[in-house]
């Protein structure tokens, strides 16, 4: 079956760029152009890889990738015409597998987008086999050693977000950044306080294991020994 890709990209001069190039590799191409129509069509069936465009009409594309990475780890490829190197690395620790700037070849991106479907290919069967956590994502459940975790909205997105990227150091900032509904609700010491009530029920589970580590004076991280 060919692999199925959803593009979210508001022009469509450069959907068509993209779009042929896939094409002829191969691939089923499903364009949307705002990011709330990437969100619903991801929801409703399986998709192989996204490319999701940055600078988009109606959300900004990291929020949409934010919101892609709550319900499922498929693979993503970013679109941007901006260069700056925060711009690349928030990308990244939000979830992106790769990064292209805009004006690219299509060639590239698709050769891209090839070696990123071969780099994630199992990844998530191999990652459920050996991880002591498991994720529902479509009820927003997380299992811990095969019981269910009981998580409030912070903690499981303060957990979904080390999940997808053991051994990353996550300051207090970018933590409320990524897992708080709206930017300035909150301060260190609740972050500090969720750790806190999150770290208890992990151990509640495996008393023998603290599987988040704390980096004074820069963040927390999830082990990747585990």
């Amino acid at each position: 079956m060919p692999k199925k890709i959803l593009l979210i990209e508001d022009e469509s001069g450069i959907a068509d760029t993209i779009i042929y190039p896939l094409s002829a590799e191969g691939f089923q191409t499903h364009w949307v152009t705002t990011g709330t129509a990437g969100l619903t069509y991801l929801k409703s069936g399986k998709t192989d890889l996204v490319i999701l465009d940055i600078g988009l009409p109606d959300i900004n594309g990291f929020d949409v990738l934010k919101e892609i990475r709550k319900i499922n780890q498929v693979p993503v490829l970013c679109l941007t015409a901006r260069s700056d190197e925060i711009d690349r690395v928030l990308g990244l620790e939000l979830g992106a597998d790769d990064y292209v700037i805009k004006p690219f070849s299509p060639r590239e991106l698709a050769a891209r987008v090839k070696a990123i479907l071969r780099r994630t290919a199992g990844n998530d069967n191999v990652k459920n086999a050996s991880s002591p956590f498991q994720i529902e994502y479509n009820k927003r459940q997380i299992s811990y050693h095969g019981t269910r975790l009981n998580l409030t909205r912070i903690e499981y997105e303060i957990l979904i977000l080390f999940i997808n990227r053991p051994g990353w150091i996550f300051s207090r900032d970018r933590i409320m950044d990524m897992a708080w509904p709206e930017s300035g609700e909150s301060f260190d010491r609740t972050v500090d306080t969720h750790i806190k009530t999150l770290r208890t029920k992990l151990k509640e589970v495996n008393p023998d294991v603290d599987p988040i580590e704390t980096h004074r004076g820069t963040g927390y991280s999830l082990r990747e020994d585990l």
